[in-house]
């Protein structure tokens, strides 16, 4: 366990001083100064957090990324800004993509038809793949 100090004087004689907004409340016996322990943010895995921003470079639209990934678009938006990332404009292109198994993914990739006057990626994702693909906008 953390040992507790106090933040104003890093004194480690402390008692406790109530419950504050669901947070323990605590007193230092040596300057008498109240404070409350700040809670550990969630964590989101730095996995998520990479695929979320190539996601995201690849033309993919953030509450896609939300529903693909399980992360708030909100978290999306904010690794975009932390980590000062832009998707490319591209006013030809759209991008459309599929998840698949290992079995669906190779039967897709095996028709021809499918990928003809395209681009595509491949990503994993935990057990599945997401194709993501370019096609021209019809005019």
């Amino acid at each position: 366990m953390n040992q507790l100090f106090c933040i104003k004087c890093q004194g480690t004689d402390l008692i406790k001083s109530g419950i504050v907004k669901g947070r323990q409340r605590y007193k230092c016996k040596q300057c008498e100064y109240s404070f409350t322990v700040l809670k550990d943010g969630k964590a989101i895995n730095p996995y998520y957090v990479i695929k979320a921003l190539q996601l995201y470079i690849e033309g993919i639209s953030t509450r896609e990324i939300e529903r693909i990934l399980g992360v708030s678009h909100v978290s999306v938006l904010n690794w975009v800004k932390k980590y000062k990332v832009s998707a490319p404009e591209n006013y030809e292109y759209r991008p459309s993509y599929k998840v698949l198994n290992h079995k669906e993914l190779i039967e897709y990739l095996s028709r021809e038809d499918q990928l003809k006057n395209t681009g595509f990626l491949i990503t994993e994702i935990g057990d599945k793949f997401i194709l993501i693909k370019w096609e021209r906008f019809k005019k």
